[in-house]
């Protein structure tokens, strides 16, 4: 009776497993948890690669926001630049992120993060923009 109970409970845990990850977006096969580790990894490449990845998956990487809103004070613009890109095609789930992008669109010492801040904001809340 005991081996029936732990079989069943251990079927329920790998359907319960399997049911998060088919939850989870995913790119390249990796979930976004792991893309949304990689931007904090050293390498600034593998933070660019993340950050791409995590655009490629649009309105549905909405739970990376905080992390992305992060990424955005990375040092490398070449990091920062596809993190406005990421924010940009999450929409307005990333709203929490408009006010750290206005700053950066006024900021940002690299033309090209400043410009990109700026067609996020048009993405996840033109409005903001109207208030310049």
């Amino acid at each position: 009776m005991l081996f029936r109970s732990l079989g069943a409970l251990a079927v329920a845990v790998t359907l319960a497993t399997a049911t998060l990850s088919a939850q989870e977006p995913t790119a390249r096969d990796r979930p976004l948890s792991a893309w949304v580790a990689d931007l904090k990894a050293p390498a600034p490449l593998t933070r660019n690669a993340a950050a791409y990845e995590i655009a490629g998956m649009g309105p549905a990487a909405a739970a990376a926001v905080p992390a992305l809103i992060e990424a955005l004070d990375d040092e490398i613009a070449a990091v920062r630049f596809p993190v406005t890109v990421a924010l940009g095609e999450i929409g307005p789930a990333a709203s929490a992120a408009v006010p750290r992008l206005r700053l950066m669109m006024e900021e940002d010492i690299n033309d090209e993060v400043a410009a990109g801040a700026k067609r996020a904001i048009r993405h996840i809340r033109p409005q903001a923009l109207s208030q310049e």
